[in-house]
């Protein structure tokens, strides 16, 4: 038994000095005077942690890949939106004035035919002594809308009232007093909604529906006028859009009314056909009806800073009301001061 004490010895003194080189409280550390060794007791003491590594998530590869996703600030606009305020961050509130059709005048604006003698099948309707009218004339028109109430069903649902003024201008023929020849004032209003489906790869953006009223303003035998129910469906992809508009003309008896046959010239609906590209703008309208209907082409183009030029160029009937029953082909050339988009 004494043989092992003293044996046993030595290993407790060993571990008594182990003890006492590497101490493990604060205080114990403050004891020695050697710097390095003090700053060492102090770093066994208080370990610096080891920083642990999240770990990594696994890599899954996507089915499909949108190359061209972008951020939203890159994101192209949608041109039905800028112009009708479709989505709910879009909205700029009521009583706003707003461009509505393209806005334009041009100086020269020439006929093959010029519709010297008016027509209708109306009783009184007929001009019987041929106006003295120049085949070139100025043709300019206004447009503009305004929303008058908003969000009818939830964030959707807008009612908006539209006026549009297109007139033929003698502005050459000092020989009849330089008259306008014709005048249409159209008033309107209509509800538009915001809609989200495709279709053959067009996203349908808009629908509508609205009451039209369009006259010249004249008396027997140029008084010209017609009632519709108009609507609207809106389709766009990229710098395209593609607007369909069938109507229900308002019937009247051929004794009330001043073009009881319109529908039979200038149809039941129209096609148009919108190209936004490098600062130009292309539009196509086709309007189909049993007697021939009308194509109608303009060309909106960049002159110089703001400066934009607008060529028109029109074929068929209903050219204006008073041609609604007159086929002529129209080419006109001037400046562009509003587009669709």
């Amino acid at each position: 038994m004494t043989v092992f004490r003293y044996a046993a010895a030595p290993l407790m003194l060993a571990l008594a000095a182990a003890h006492a080189s590497t101490p493990t409280e604060p205080k114990a550390c403050a004891a020695i005077a050697s710097d390095p060794e003090r700053l060492a007791c102090y770093d066994s003491a208080f370990p610096r942690p080891v920083p642990t590594q999240a770990p990594r998530a696994p890599q899954t590869r996507a089915f499909f890949v949108n190359e061209d996703a972008k951020p939203d600030a890159d994101m192209p606009r949608s041109l039905l939106d800028s112009r009708w305020e479709l989505d709910a961050d879009s909205k700029l509130g009521t009583f706003n004035i707003r461009g509505y059709k393209p806005l334009y005048v041009l100086p020269f604006f020439h006929t093959s035919d010029i519709n010297a003698s008016p027509r209708s099948p109306s009783p009184g309707h007929d001009v019987e002594l041929p106006e003295r009218l120049n085949a070139a004339e100025m043709k300019f028109q206004l447009s503009f809308k305004g929303k008058i109430a908003q969000n009818l069903f939830g964030d959707n649902g807008d009612i908006w009232l539209g006026y549009t003024q297109a007139s033929h201008w003698q502005v050459a023929n000092a020989q009849a007093s330089r008259p306008f020849r014709e005048t249409n004032y159209e008033p309107e209003v209509m509800l538009v909604l915001r809609s989200n489906y495709s279709v053959f790869g067009l996203d349908g953006r808009l629908l509508g529906i609205g009451v039209n009223h369009q006259s010249n303003g004249r008396g027997l035998p140029l008084s010209r006028s017609w009632n519709r129910v108009i609507g609207q469906v809106g389709f766009e992809r990229g710098d395209w859009t593609l607007m369909l508009r069938p109507w229900w003309i308002f019937k009247e008896s051929y004794d009330k009314s001043d073009n009881p046959d319109i529908g039979r010239y200038v149809g039941h609906g129209d096609v148009q056909l919108v190209r936004v590209w490098n600062g130009h703008e292309f539009a196509l309208m086709a309007r189909p009806s049993s007697a021939g209907g009308a194509v109608q082409f303009d060309w909106a183009f960049p002159i110089q800073n703001q400066l934009r030029g607008h060529v028109q160029v029109f074929n068929g009937f209903g050219e204006s009301l008073i041609d609604y029953n007159h086929r002529a082909t129209y080419v006109g050339v001037g400046l562009s001061l509003l587009e669709w988009y």
